[in-house]
């Protein structure tokens, strides 16, 4: 038995980014050791030391190189792991490479991974961090009244044809996850996925998050730049603390959607503007005139039959993520 305060040792993919290093911050405060593996920067351009200098890092995290366009590269951080996190996505929102491309990369990416976690004999289980556009991509789902579950999957050819917002990404993670839990499921080794939709929330990462950024467009004043009028959405924390609960349950199945939060553009402008008055939120009747794709709601149902509990509300959502980026400066 692992002592109360050393879980084990884990591995995450992605270690700078907005949700990885979330990840990593908790785990460490968890009683995890972690490895953690950031992009090749060979002429160390790149400030990791929100990283370096989390508490309890010195003792117990290390951090390894590692390049999705090298799957082989993954092998040293995920030896003598008992857990892999694989967060690590090309996101690609502006379409500047071939979708296949980045589609190729990211399942061939995650295939030699998961090789690596088969060899490794220490991994017992894997948690890919999916996202709600492998859910619920296809032609009908803005007329969607209630929800989708696990059992809905993005049509790849509906975004192939028409190209919605982000498709690429959308095409990459859709395929990338099913890919995963088939490799799980021929060769024996426990690969669960967690479906995230919009993730809002504080961040130790130093640049803003794309997602957080989406997230307060009406905050940020960038009214311009809303692609989406309506969103599932969760808090940082949920979504880190649902990637541990299925490294720890005792036996996870398949896909787990993590998304508590369901809200149109009206809604947000409401909420903001009653939260902070001192920020200048268009009024609801101003965003009622923008256009944009609605998402459709995502039902977290089995998460929470599996004894999941989400513990932030909207409010703490925003309220986290505005504090935060005033901190950092961001607005």
């Amino acid at each position: 038995m692992a002592h109360a305060n050393n879980k084990g040792k884990v591995c995450v993919t992605g270690g700078t980014g907005f949700l990885g290093s979330w990840l990593v911050k908790t785990l460490l405060e968890d009683g995890y050791t972690v490895n953690t593996t950031v992009r090749f920067d060979p002429n160390k351009k790149r400030d990791i030391s929100f990283l370096t200098k989390l508490s309890k890092a010195s003792e117990k995290l290390k951090v390894f190189n590692a390049d999705l366009s090298k799957p082989e590269s993954f092998n040293e951080a995920i030896e003598g792991c008992m857990g892999v996190f694989h967060v690590a996505s090309p996101i690609d929102f502006a379409v500047k490479e071939a979708e296949e491309t980045v589609t190729r990369r990211s399942i061939d990416g995650a295939l030699g991974i998961l090789k690596a976690c088969k060899n490794s004999k220490t991994v017992k289980r894997v948690v890919y961090t999916s996202s709600g556009s492998a859910v619920c991509c296809k032609e009908e789902s803005e007329e969607e009244e209630d929800g989708f579950d696990e059992s809905s999957w993005s049509d790849v050819e509906f975004l192939r044809k028409f190209k919605p917002f982000c498709w690429s990404y959308a095409v990459s993670k859709t395929l990338t996850e099913k890919a995963m839990l088939q490799f799980g499921e021929n060769n024996d080794l426990e690969v669960v996925s967690l479906v995230a939709p919009l993730i809002v929330g504080p961040f130790i990462s130093p640049k803003l998050p794309d997602s957080v950024e989406k997230g307060l467009v009406l905050v940020l004043g960038k009214k311009d730049k809303i692609g989406i009028t309506r969103f599932h959405m969760a808090h940082v924390d949920d979504v880190v603390r649902a990637h541990i609960f299925l490294l720890e349950h005792p036996n996870p199945k398949g896909r787990y959607i993590c998304s508590p939060f369901f809200i149109d553009i009206q809604e947000m402008a409401k909420i903001l503007s009653a939260m902070y008055p001192e920020f200048e939120i268009p009024a609801t009747h101003e965003v009622k005139e923008i256009k944009g794709f609605k998402l459709p709601r995502l039902i977290s149902n089995k998460l929470i039959d599996a004894g999941f509990e989400f513990k932030n509300s909207i409010e703490d959502m925003f309220k986290d993520a505005i504090e935060c980026s005033v901190d950092k400066g961001f607005l």
